[in-house]
């Protein structure tokens, strides 16, 4: 692999000096490489949303902690009928939002109705799908009708696109969020910062900066010169070694629920015909990317699913590397001599990795011009607009297969029978039978070689001694910092 490292700038000393000025106790910068687009989770899809404001600014009926478990938040409690059909949740008392209003039920009934409304903006909108109608009982109590089972409801309702919203202040949330979270906006310096302080002065934490830095290097010297305290997931991977030597900082390799995969556009000529899609899966060598672009730091995936997860299928063998194998099923699709674009966005997995494959499509015969792009670009271009033939990007939300079976979604993948599966899963509340489904999909969307699957994006921790409370897993894409204090 070294003819591909040669062309990664490492600005990265095996020995660090001594790090600048310690910050006060109660503050802490935290190092980003995206800027989200807006600050409304329930607005939007970018990930770089619920990585600063969720359970931080906004919180929802539940909450997913560390571990991945549900957890009561907004509601103290809930209790559930015997068919499944109908949840009612018991309100925490004395809880407002930032502007002062009071958060009763109404607000719960507003933020639901709102998600899953006709005209809703949601970008997770199918979360909602099973829902029925959303009911004030009193004040303090909601009771949520489902039209079917929905044995996921309790955790959807912890995903950052599910918080409550007040409408008293839900139009202007992209620019001025307000939550009933324990830290409140402050100011966004576009192009910088996003600054929170805490509502409460029992706190640890009272001042809560997001910085973003989207180069690699300048990652890495922030955190030596001590102008941030820690970066959840480190974007420069080869300097993980440096920062174990050395004792001013703590490392925490963790997993995240980010599938980073080469999506392809299905619906356009020649990827609309499965043996294209075939052959680029031969071409990649999964584990030459992970080296080459991530120092070894992920692990191998052959289909959408986070190998950690008990319903995992295995399936990194069904489209073992093998160029001479792709060469054969383009000529058999009258494909030879295929030129294709590559749009990356700014992580180093994208920009780094697509390089690699690049070189190894090249050596199946497929050319490949690579077009860097923005965030907001790749937004709008790839994710909305669906012009693009090849992307790589990794799928942080938790257990998201289900985007498949999506009309419309940015894989442009229509596949009746992956829909009547997703379709059974919804409906079904047996964890057994959840299991079983879940393995059947898994092996649908890696069947018809929708994307290829690459490998699973570890989460990269680095932070300065003495900061407690940290995630070290990422089961959903937040960087919480309501349990962070200084020792």
């Amino acid at each position: 692999m070294n003819r591909f490292l040669h062309a990664i700038t490492v600005s990265v000393a095996i020995g660090f000096t001594s790090i600048g000025s310690a910050q006060a106790k109660d503050s802490l910068t935290i190092g980003f490489t995206l800027e989200p687009p807006h600050l409304d989770p329930t607005a939007g899809a970018a990930a770089a949303i619920d990585e600063i404001v969720y359970a931080n600014v906004f919180e929802g009926l539940t909450r997913i902690d560390q571990n991945g478990v549900v957890q009561p938040q907004l509601a103290s409690r809930w209790d559930v009928s015997g068919d499944g059909l109908t949840y009612t949740f018991h309100l925490k008392d004395g809880i407002t939002f930032h502007d002062g209003t009071a958060f009763d039920a109404s607000d719960v009934v507003f933020s639901l109705d709102r998600a899953r409304a006709e005209d809703s903006v949601n970008a997770q909108k199918p979360l909602f799908a099973a829902i029925d109608t959303v009911k004030a009982v009193d004040p303090k109590t909601v009771r949520i009708t489902l039209s079917r089972p929905e044995g996921a409801l309790l955790f959807n309702l912890g995903w950052g696109d599910a918080v409550i919203v007040a409408p008293e202040s839900a139009a202007t949330n992209k620019t001025d969020p307000v939550g009933t979270g324990p830290f409140k906006f402050v100011r966004w310096t576009k192009g910088d910062r996003v600054e929170l302080e805490a509502v409460s002065q029992g706190q640890p934490i009272r001042k809560a900066v997001f910085r973003f830095i989207p180069d690699p290097s300048a990652q890495v010297a922030a955190l030596k010169a001590g102008d941030i305290d820690a970066v959840a997931n480190l974007n420069a991977p080869e300097a993980v070694l440096a920062f174990q030597a050395d004792t001013n900082f703590e490392v925490a390799i963790g997993s995240t629920e980010g599938e980073t995969i080469l999506a392809m556009n299905n619906a356009r000529t020649p990827l609309n015909d499965i043996r294209v899609r075939r052959a680029i899966s031969h071409a990649i060598d999964r584990q030459a990317i992970i080296d080459g672009a991530m120092f070894g730091f992920g692990t191998p995936i052959g289909t959408h699913f986070a190998p950690h997860n008990p319903a995992y299928v295995d399936l990194t063998a069904t489209y073992p590397h093998d160029p001479a194998k792709a060469r054969a099923l383009l000529k058999e699709a009258g494909a030879e001599n295929l030129k294709l674009t590559l749009k990356l966005p700014p992580p180093a997995y994208a920009r780094r990795g697509g390089e690699i494959v690049a070189a190894q499509l090249k050596e199946a015969g497929i050319e490949v011009e690579i077009i860097p792009v923005e965030w907001a670009q790749w937004l709008e271009q790839v994710f909305r607009g669906t012009d693009y033939d090849l992307t790589i990007v990794s799928h942080t939300e938790p257990m998201d297969i289900g985007i498949y079976a999506r009309d419309k979604y940015y894989f442009n993948y229509d596949s009746p029978e992956l829909k009547a599966v997703i379709e059974k899963l919804n409906n079904t509340s047996n964890p057994d039978a959840r299991t079983k489904l879940l393995g059947e999909a898994q092996e649908i969307v890696t069947r018809d070689a929708v994307a290829v699957y690459m490998f699973q994006l570890a989460r990269l921790g680095v932070w300065r001694k003495g900061l407690e409370g940290m995630w070290r897993n990422a089961p959903v894409q937040a960087t919480d910092i309501t349990g962070v204090r200084w020792k």
